[in-house]
């Protein structure tokens, strides 16, 4: 009895993949936010993206294929959550299939009509984040800028006069040269400290890559005591106290030709943290069972990576088809139905280049808790 019920399980599944392969497939990528814009001018957007689907779908495909997209379609923008506070949304559409996806992430407009749609063109249309963080250091004071591209603005400064708030906390003032040099060394450090305690903050609010500015002996006193290496994606050597924005903005300017290298390390930077919080599984088995259990905050992915599979009994186990000899009723690709879960509960996801994930069976997702396994491993 259980494996016919798997099976009309697994028949209805590959109906639905038949339906979004066969017949005609829309993919809607657009900007989308309600609460920032007037209810009328998304509308709109949304209207004029109708009209050339259904132009379209009409010009290429016979009436009795076309109809029925057309109207699903319709039926689909006309029950769209105007109440919703993301910044974006995707909706794929066939005569049996909708999906609807609202992102907390800005996208590139996308759309789009061809004999079947991947949840990767979600993942490929998000608009490239180049946000950042610059630490600027010297011996005596640091700032933190928040920037872009185009530009960046001061978040927060310590000044002079801040470091030597510290020189009443110790115990004596110095006289000889030799005391005065170990004075100044310590004052520094107790400067940095409380300044990377600042930083921590932050980057809590602002979760993003880091680069720090300054003298290489500075610099050095920073690497000693922090607490946010994992942040760090670059330190850029100098003296910049009397560094002009435009200035600053300049030297940045080479870490821009490459952002996607850059987001990447930071990417696995993440990977790494949440390795040492034990909030991380890899191997598509593991992410699977997660993602069906709703607890993945990020999934990172590489490019290249496919896996055919068929679902067990349970709903948070698969297994892998042998293609040589393939199962009747199989998943075609398991990291797109992945990426689907992660993002219909509220993940996130980035793709990162062949062989990054080495060792880690081409994918791994950062947990919102590392409980669930241990709860399993406890029942089972």
């Amino acid at each position: 009895m259980k494996q016919i019920a798997m099976n009309a399980i697994l028949s209805e599944k590959d109906q639905e993949l038949n339906d979004a392969t066969y017949m005609p497939a829309v993919s809607i990528i657009l900007p989308f936010e309600p609460k920032m814009s007037l209810k009328s001018e998304v509308e709109h957007r949304l209207k004029i993206a109708l009209g050339k689907v259904e132009k379209e779908l009409m010009f290429n495909y016979p009436p009795e294929k076309a109809m029925p997209v057309i109207n699903k379609l319709r039926q689909v923008i006309r029950g769209l959550n105007f109440n919703t506070h993301q910044k974006s949304i995707a909706i794929f559409v066939s005569p049996l299939i909708e999906r609807i996806f609202y992102l907390d992430s800005a996208v590139e407009e996308k759309i789009a009509v061809d004999e079947s749609f991947e949840i990767r063109d979600l993942i490929y249309s998000k608009k490239q984040n180049t946000q950042y963080l610059i630490l600027l250091l010297s011996s005596e004071s640091s700032k933190m800028y928040l920037g872009n591209c185009s530009s960046f603005a001061l978040i927060k400064s310590n000044t002079p006069q801040n470091v030597y708030t510290y020189e009443r906390d110790m115990p004596e003032k110095a006289t000889h040269f030799s005391d005065q040099h170990k004075h100044k060394e310590t004052l520094t450090h107790k400067f940095v400290h409380h300044m990377d305690e600042g930083l921590s903050l932050i980057l809590n609010a602002y979760p993003l890559p880091l680069f720090v500015l300054g003298p290489e002996k500075v610099i050095g006193h920073f690497k000693k005591i922090t607490k946010n290496m994992k942040s760090i994606v670059e330190y850029i050597y100098g003296n910049f106290d009397n560094s002009t924005e435009p200035e600053i903005q300049h030297i940045m300017k080479p870490y821009f030709a490459d952002w996607k290298k850059i987001k990447q390390q930071h990417t696995l930077q993440k990977m790494t943290t949440a390795m040492s919080e034990n909030k991380l599984v890899h191997g598509i088995n593991k992410v699977w069972a997660e993602a069906t259990h709703k607890n993945g905050q990020l999934l990172i992915v590489e490019k290249g990576f496919l896996y055919p599979a068929h679902p067990g009994v349970q709903a948070d186990i698969i297994y892998k088809v042998d293609l040589s000899s393939i199962h009747p009723f199989y998943i075609k690709d398991a990291v797109d139905d992945v990426i689907e879960k992660i993002l219909k509960s509220g993940g996130d996801v980035e793709v990162v280049d062949n062989g990054a994930l080495k060792g880690l069976e081409g994918i791994a997702l950062i947990q919102y808790r590392s409980t669930f396994q241990e709860e399993r491993v406890h029942f089972m």
